[in-house]
């Protein structure tokens, strides 16, 4: 590969990351159905045409943001992590003080009537899969819905209503108070 070609994959890396970023941001900020394909090109500082190039359309880059999170995550963690671990990535700020914003993302555009209902119902259905797998009750997938209801709830409140003390408690303290109920709602009959 000569050095030509080098710098154009290098260019092309970065602007699926800057439009990957953009729309992470805006999908969050707006939902799917309010945010444009021309806005995420503008905030990545982009020519919209490539957005279409590198993701195909609005739905599938949404896919993708939303996968960049929530499908990774459930990937690299155990089942018996899940919980807590999403938990804490929904509480806890990034390194440069910024929030995730994958809760947002899916928060901000349940209800749409985009295409992007599919991923949305993938990532909850997946969420409630692996956490049906912690218990051996007979309504574990009731048990599963109630804990992603919890996660969707306390990431509602704190990250999008911002509603006080939660918005500003401490990541232990919340994980600390919610651990019991959640071991309790996905216990096994030993």
């Amino acid at each position: 590969m000569t050095g030509e070609q080098q710098a154009r994959k290098r260019d092309a890396a970065a602007t699926k990351a800057a439009l990957l970023d953009a729309a992470e941001e805006l999908f969050a900020e707006r939902g799917f159905d309010r945010t444009t394909v021309r806005d995420i090109a503008a905030r990545a500082g982009v020519n919209q045409a490539l957005l279409f190039r590198y993701f195909g359309s609005k739905e599938s880059l949404f896919g993708v943001v939303l996968a960049r999170g929530g499908l990774a995550q459930l990937q690299a963690t155990p089942p018996e992590q899940l919980f807590e671990a999403t938990l804490r990535s929904l509480l806890e700020p990034l390194g440069d003080g910024a929030s995730h914003r994958s809760l947002e993302t899916y928060l901000r555009s349940t209800g749409s009537s985009g295409a992007g209902t599919a991923m949305r119902e993938q990532v909850g259905e997946e969420y409630a899969r692996v956490l049906t797998t912690l218990t051996d009750q007979p309504d574990a997938k009731l048990r599963a819905d109630l804990a992603l209801a919890w996660l969707l709830g306390i990431g509602l409140v704190r990250s999008v209503t911002g509603k006080e003390p939660l918005a500003s408690a401490d990541p232990d303290d919340i994980v600390r108070l919610i651990r019991p109920a959640v071991q309790t709602l996905l216990e096994r009959n030993g």
